[in-house]
């Protein structure tokens, strides 16, 4: 019997790991190929032979996803695999609709089946888009944990940029170690701060060979989810956020709606910068498509360091950049803070952009004034870092998570924002976590 050929479009992240979880070992399968977008430069690369396994000595190639087309008449595709996230519901079949049209089948990968079971207790923060505010609330839970005296590593979901088969497998516990592996502004921004709050943090390709070497030093494995995506880790308790800005989301966007259907927790975060009947809205949506789920209310509490920069003048407004792009945001915790502050302007950078900073404008016009933090390559920080220097302001304002000063030399004061969850309803966060892990 022939070999069903599969495809797997993907970003670099769920992708491979959906190959390691369905594909990698089934002789009836040959994977000809995976397909990439989202990201910049991930194209013309290889799935290593070393993470592929014996069935692909030569490993597997790495397309641009604009190839599909000619990718499936040419390798006689039979069956493409949707793997990527943070999507509408219309952009995927508008995807299948093609690939079907071009004579293979169309499918999506079960969130349960691709949930490796672990040793220890699992947590696992997710959301129905990016930007909703994943990254603070697993600070929020691992400081929980921390005060029970549970050793906590947190897993974050994969942004393998560089070399594929050194990335297998990554710890961090200091600074020293994202210098070495050589981390991008985005890796930086999740990596940061677990390591501020004293945790261990691995990442990487092979998430089976990762979850085995965080559970030798866990108590509770904590997973940090990326973009919208369903768990790599079958969890525990599952802990899902919803946006009240972008409401009715939760219904029209891929995996983002499935995590609502499974959480066990369900938080409507940024309640206290949102329209009341948009909450209302996002908490009617949740009690229909999941009645068991708790669902409560929490804000992001936004503070910045040196408001004084900011009343009366000029900023930059830097924001982290997929929640800008992908995320499809128009401002976030930033533009909150210089409101507050009592901002003059924010300025708008567009007409000071450079390279791929320009092209990043030009693709995700929905940035509007706000300069989205990019940093996937050494090109793109410095695009970023020109930009800033060359845009007439009196101060910029970082809403990202972490000290861009680290990797860029900027000509202006800055203020740092930060933003925490806050419980509208304090102690359900902490009673679900105590009954996960006891």
């Amino acid at each position: 019997m022939a070999k069903r050929r599969v495809l797997i479009m993907g970003a670099a992240g769920r992708d491979f790991h959906n190959f390691n979880c369905l594909f990698r070992n089934d002789a009836n399968v040959e994977v000809v190929a995976f397909t990439a977008t989202q990201i910049p430069d991930i194209e013309g690369r290889l799935y290593p032979p070393v993470l592929a396994g014996p069935q692909y000595p030569n490993g597997i190639p790495i397309f641009g996803e604009e190839e599909l087309e000619r990718l499936v008449k040419e390798l006689e595709v039979d069956e493409v695999w949707f793997s990527y996230s943070d999507v509408s519901h219309q952009y995927v079949m508008d995807k299948g609709s093609h690939v079907i049209g071009w004579g293979a089948a169309f499918g999506i990968c079960s969130a349960q089946k691709t949930m490796l079971p672990s040793t220890k207790p699992v947590i696992a923060i997710t959301a129905v888009r990016t930007g909703v505010g994943k990254s603070q609330t697993t600070r929020y839970v691992s400081h929980i944990l921390k005060a029970m005296g549970k050793k906590v590593v947190a897993v974050r979901h994969p942004m393998p940029y560089g070399d594929l088969a050194k990335q297998a497998c990554q710890r961090f516990e200091t600074y020293a170690d994202l210098d070495k592996h050589q981390c991008t502004i985005e890796e930086r921004e999740e990596y940061e701060p677990h390591i501020d709050n004293g945790f261990v943090v691995y990442a990487g390709v092979d998430y089976e060979m990762i979850l085995r070497e965080a559970e030798k030093e866990a108590d509770v494995i904590l997973w940090d989810g990326g973009n919208n995506d369903t768990p790599f880790y079958k969890p525990n308790l599952h802990i899902n956020l919803l946006d009240p800005h972008r409401a009715g989301h939760e219904l029209n966007y891929y995996p983002g709606e499935t995590n609502v259907v499974i959480a066990d927790l369900l938080i409507v975060n940024k309640v206290q910068t949102a329209d009341p009947a948009k909450v209302a809205e996002v908490e009617a949506n949740c009690r229909q498509l999941n009645p068991k789920a708790r669902i409560i209310r929490c804000a992001s509490t936004i503070t910045v360091d040196r408001p004084e920069l900011i009343a009366g003048k000029r900023a930059i407004v830097i924001e982290d950049g997929p929640t800008l792009t992908h995320g499809g945001m128009t401002y976030g915790a930033g533009w909150f803070a210089a409101k507050n502050a009592g901002v003059a302007e924010i300025v708008d950078c567009k007409p000071y952009a450079v390279g791929t900073i320009k092209a990043t404008y030009e693709k995700y016009p929905n940035s509007g004034q706000i300069l989205p933090a990019m940093g996937y390559s050494g090109q793109q920080v410095k695009d970023l870092e020109d930009t800033i220097n060359a845009t007439p302001a009196d101060v910029v304002i970082e809403g990202t998570p972490i000290d861009i000063t680290r990797l860029i030399t900027i000509n202006k004061p800055i203020a740092q924002v930060t933003y925490e969850l806050e419980e509208i309803e304090p102690g359900v966060i902490e009673a679900m976590v105590r009954e996960a892990v006891k």
